[in-house]
């Protein structure tokens, strides 16, 4: 039989646009046909034109006669001009750098001064060309430069001129043809006469520029060219240079024109200005007349419809205000963010995940984000529009997540679309009281009359007051027709290696002990059954039938050719053999505890469980502690430990298919398979783990475990397996995931098997798992503003009902890529990203993913810097607020254990990571990605909450968290001591001069030299410094389903490495810091 394709079967990317991208040195990161000396993961680059970019016809998409320097390698040296007050300044090019202050045609020309050139005029775009009209309003206007000065002595109206550039508003409205015509259409409207009124009572309408105010500022040195007049005219040079806006800094008006301009008409739409920013924006020529009475300015009047009234940097944050997503306090409410300049990016409380901005009524219907997540909460409208953010598109699902709060519904009629077979949800729309209308496929549906009851109310009414109406997430109790046969019983079968290295570890003894005490608690009714196999050279069966007076072990040493050797009498009824099981579980420790086998027979042993279960399905749990080296599916080390640190990492593919095989087999039976590596030793785990990845299980490490010398990893299984075995758990399982018209699911992540295109086969399913699926967007979303997500999840229960789980999220469409950029979620991306970057790094190398996950960054910062002007972008790196953090985490995901290189890593240490990566929740999988580190020396132990978390809606069970620390070395005090939580441990490091009244308070010890180092266990003491410090740690646990334990860790011990190597902020011989990370990106994105 042919294995179909595992979970993740395409690349990892986005089609390029090159019509927007500009050429670059680097090719881009996101999915394109391989060629030769490229990386696969790359997009081959654009050759760079020849001349201006040129549209239908040989006309300029920008507008004809317009020449776009970003479009090319870079601008053309400008031609020298004539010296104008003893400076040299460069003629007006048509083109982007001739939209300067000064060169809006408000106005007809001053006297002496050239008209614009027509616009179908074919000259060379690097030709000079004359001036063009006044300055718009929009701009101050300065005192002009008198014989016998020097450009230094020129003052200027305000010294704000050092503050970083506002924002290119041609960003916020979208970027696409269709915002570029509504900026056209606004900036064609005629100023209003009440502004008219008041520029003209501040100033007067000479063009001289005499009236300026009157506490002007010096000018830098590297603009005093721009700071060149005209002698004869006097108007502003054709500068980049942007001020920031004051109302007492407005321009004089032009003022009314005498006769018709002597330059042909211009308008708006024919200059071309859809990529260009507020200081070089074409405005049409316009005759104003001054009002006959002052009249009030409205009070009322929508900021975007008064372009000219405020700058391009009020436009950035009402642009945010209109969209109704709130921005970082830290980084200067909403205002873009210059990556250079913020070093400590991270902000001391965790952002909230960005919401949809949706009308109020779905606002607080939609799904959770801890369920449901997209990469952005605004969708673009078409596959173009994506392409010009750079971002990934795709959604992050937790279905089965713990909830507290659940609404269940048993009902003999499940209302579903009748084309689409989607559920009934909150966005669906109803025509009237007897239909509905499909929020996927649009189709009219009729209303079953059993809908109309209100459980509630046990009354008929109105539709729209059914639990399934009011909630995003809803769970039906099946009726009998989604059943194909009797739901199954559970079934648990434990799988359990005796070989003479499991018993030396001695968690045979721990998993003995825990298993007897949650017996009674394992999830299941009277039908549950039991079963439990030891291997190590053979393998041994147990016959634990009621009628026997102690359990019966048989052992079959034919292990190439298993068999049962009593079918029948190997699973037992966990209710009725209760006393037997109880019994087994008490002697197992002992039953193998002088044996001498070396061996371990893996592959024989799971062939003979998947032989005992294949008539019901269920959990096998699977614990190894060596790697399988006789029988079926023997394994030989690969791993050579001279190369843990190479940067061509290898053998990270399965050794053999014998595994993955088995597991599609056990994933045709209903059987999902649980691995627990316990070893010490090399064990293949990145063959191993296809057995749990391909039949829906998951798979848990514990490197180098020993019940007693390692007391962290052992407190770990411990607490793991407890939760493993007490956990909800969901049978023979599938899901299938829907979306709207014009969108499509290509790319699925997780453990699973892909049953047909969207349809995923779960044997098991679990509270622990989560699953990411990548969008394409196939049709224009024109139609519609609002596209859905609904996933749906089919399972029996642990009682033997069959379930179905429902979520429904829906999004805005957009045309602005500002929406875009503005609701664009950093975690789901980084999700996202670490699992496409683990398809890349096994089906090409690890070089391949490292340099993609860079040009997730670049290529997000060189588009968004498309949208800034020149002199925006001159010595900055900015970036939009709601992704500042993304260069953060992409340089910590390069570091983390999955994709780093240089540093010693163990192989099954790097391949857990891997598989971390793919199956863990966005939460949890954060944690690692991006461990959070605390001071814990500084807190206010008189306050039960810090003033970081006194905002409103707060979690008030959560305790004074303090605030977030970047992850360097500058931060930590050698005075302090400092809590580390990388989501499998918490560190406690204490430095050398800690003060010895948190060694008593929080320690229990007089002083530093009595801290015990590697301790995991934190003195509880009577005091309100120890508790608060305990409450931290609790809630930081309750937070997580699995556990954490905690190291302490003293700074002058040998173990200090353990701690630092998560300080990924710091440069080490391996990595550069942060800092350099952001200065390649910057040299990166001037490349583009």
């Amino acid at each position: 039989m042919q294995p179909p394709p595992s979970g993740s079967q395409q690349g990892f990317g986005y089609p390029p646009n090159p019509s927007f991208m500009p050429p670059r040195g680097p090719p881009a990161a996101w999915g394109a046909p391989p060629r030769p000396g490229v990386p696969q993961w790359s997009s081959p680059s654009m050759a760079p034109p020849t001349g201006p970019p040129t549209g239908p016809g040989g006309v300029s998409p920008m507008g004809p006669g317009f020449y776009n320097p970003a479009a090319s390698l870079g601008p053309p040296p400008p031609p020298k001009g004539p010296p104008v007050n003893g400076v040299t300044v460069p003629p007006t090019m048509n083109g982007a750098d001739s939209m300067r202050p000064g060169s809006g045609p408000l106005g007809p020309p001053p006297t002496g001064s050239a008209t614009v050139a027509p616009a179908s005029s074919t000259s060379a775009p690097n030709g000079p060309l004359k001036p063009r009209y006044a300055p718009p309003p929009s701009f101050p206007v300065g005192p002009s430069l008198q014989p016998g000065q020097r450009p230094a002595d020129l003052p200027l109206p305000r010294p704000q001129l050092l503050q970083p550039p506002p924002v290119n508003p041609i960003f916020y409205n979208g970027g696409s043809s269709e915002a570029s015509s509504a900026q056209s259409s606004r900036v064609s409207t005629p100023l209003p006469t009440q502004r008219y009124d008041q520029l003209e009572g501040q100033f007067s309408e000479s063009s001289s520029g005499h009236n300026t105010p009157s506490r002007p500022a010096p000018v830098p040195p590297h603009m005093w060219a721009s700071m060149a007049r005209n002698q004869s005219t006097g108007s502003l040079p054709a500068s980049g240079m942007i001020h920031p806006f004051t109302p007492s800094m407005a321009p004089p008006p032009p003022a009314p024109p005498t006769g018709p301009p002597s330059g042909p008409p211009t308008s708006a739409g024919n200059l071309g200005n859809s990529g260009l920013s507020a200081a070089r924006r074409v405005y049409p020529t316009q005759q104003f007349e001054p009002p006959k009475a002052p009249v009030a300015p409205p009070a009322a009047a929508p900021p975007m419809q008064q372009p000219m009234q405020q700058p391009s940097g009020q436009m950035v944050n009402q642009r945010f205000e209109q969209m109704q997503i709130s921005s970082p306090a830290h980084s200067g409410g909403d205002r873009v963010v210059d990556l250079l300049k913020e070093r400590h990016i991270l902000p001391p409380q965790k952002d909230q995940p960005p919401r949809a901005s949706l009308p109020g009524d779905l606002k607080h219907a939609n799904c959770s984000p801890e369920i449901f997540r997209c990469t952005v909460t605004a969708i673009p409208q078409t596959a173009a529009i994506l392409s010009k953010c750079r971002l990934p598109l795709g959604i992050l699902i937790h279905p089965f997540k713990d909830l507290s709060q659940l609404p269940v519904i048993q009902s003999t009629v499940i209302v579903r679309c009748r084309s689409c077979r989607t559920y009934i949800n909150p966005f669906v729309s109803f025509v009237d009281s007897s239909r509905w209308r499909c929020n996927l496929c649009y189709r009219i549906n009729e209303i079953p009359d059993d809908f109309l009851f209100d459980p509630q109310t046990k009354s008929y009414g109105d539709p729209s007051r059914r639990p399934e109406i009011r909630s995003a997430t809803i769970e039906f109790i099946a009726p009998q027709e989604y059943a194909l046969r009797p739901p199954q019983p559970a079934v648990y079968c434990f799988l359990l290696d005796v070989s003479f290295n499991a018993v030396e570890t001695g968690y045979l003894k721990q998993f003995s002990a825990i298993l007897e005490d949650v017996l009674e608690q394992l999830p299941g009714d009277k039908r549950t059954l039991i079963s439990f196999i030891a291997y190590d050279s053979a393998v041994h069966f147990f016959n634990l039938q009621e009628n026997l007076s102690q359990p019966q072990m048989l052992t079959v040493p034919d292990i190439d050719d298993i068999f049962l050797p009593m079918p029948d009498y190997l699973l037992a009824n966990l209710q009725d053999c209760q006393e037997m099981v109880s019994q087994f579980v008490q002697t197992l420790p002992t039953l193998f505890a002088g044996t001498h086998e070396t061996n371990s027979a893996l592959g024989a042993a799971l062939e003979a469980a998947f032989k005992l279960m294949s008539a019901h399905g269920g959990r096998l749990t699977v614990f190894q502690t060596m790697l399988p080296n006789v029988g079926p599916g023997a394994l030989k080390s690969r791993e050579d430990p001279n190369e843990r640190a190479a940067k061509d990492v290898e053998n990270l593919a399965p050794a053999n298919d014998f595994y993955k095989k088995l597991a599609l087999e056990c994933c045709g039976q209903q059987i999902a398979v649980d691995l627990f590596l316990l070893s010490g030793r090399y064990a293949d785990l990145a063959t191993l783990s296809c057995v749990s990845k391909y039949s829906g299980g998951e798979v848990k490490y514990y490197p180098a475990f020993h019940a007693v010398n390692n007391r962290p990893e052992s407190e770990r299984f411990e607490r793991d397996l407890r939760r493993y075995l007490t956990r909800k758990i969901g049978f023979e399982a599938v899901m299938r995931v829907r979306c709207t018209k014009g969108l499509n699911l290509h790319t699925f992540h997780g453990n699973f098997f892909v049953r047909s295109t969207d349809l995923l086969a779960l044997p098991n399913v679990n509270p622990d798992a989560g699953y990411a699926m990548q969008i394409s967007i196939e049709e224009g979303l024109t139609e519609t503003d609002r596209v859905c997500f609904q996933a749906a999840l089919l399972y029996t229960s642990s009682r033997g009902e069959r379930r179905i789980r429902v979520h429904t999220l829906c999004l805005p469409v957009t045309t602005n890529v500002s929406d875009i950029y503005a609701g664009a979620d950093t975690e789901a991306i980084v999700g996202l990203v670490a699992k496409m970057a683990v398809d890349r790094t096994m089906a090409s190398s690890l070089h391949d993913a490292r340099e993609a996950m860079y040009l997730v960054c670049s290529d997000f910062l060189t588009a968004f810097g498309a949208t800034l002007t020149s002199s925006q972008k001159m010595g900055a790196l900015y970036s939009p607020p709601s992704l500042r953090l993304l260069p953060l985490y992409m340089h910590v995901l390069t570091r983390n254990m999955a994709f780093r290189v240089g540093a010693s890593t163990k192989l099954d240490e790097r391949v857990f990571a891997m598989c971390q990566c793919k199956s863990m929740p966005l939460a949890y999988l954060m944690l690692m990605v991006h461990p959070n580190m605390y001071a814990l020396h500084t807190l206010n132990v008189g306050s039960t909450r810090s003033e970081e978390n006194s905002s409103d809606g707060e979690d008030e069970a959560a305790p004074g968290m303090p605030p977030l620390l970047p992850l360097s070395a500058e931060v930590v005090d050698r005075r302090g001591a400092y809590l580390l939580d990388t989501g499998e441990r918490m560190y406690l490091w204490v430095g050398t001069n800690i003060s010895e009244n948190f060694c008593s308070q929080v320690l229990g010890v007089p002083s530093f030299a009595s801290v015990t180092d590697q301790s995991n266990e934190l003195p509880e003491l009577e005091n309100p410094y120890s508790l608060r410090v305990r409450r931290i740690v609790s809630y930081l646990l309750e937070q997580r389903s699995f556990h954490a334990p905690l190291v302490i860790v003293r700074e002058d011990s040998r173990h200090r490495s353990v701690f630092l190597q998560y300080l990924h902020s710091d440069r080490v011989d391996s990595s550069d810091s942060y800092y350099e990370f952001v200065q390649k990106l910057y040299k990166q994105v001037c490349k583009a």
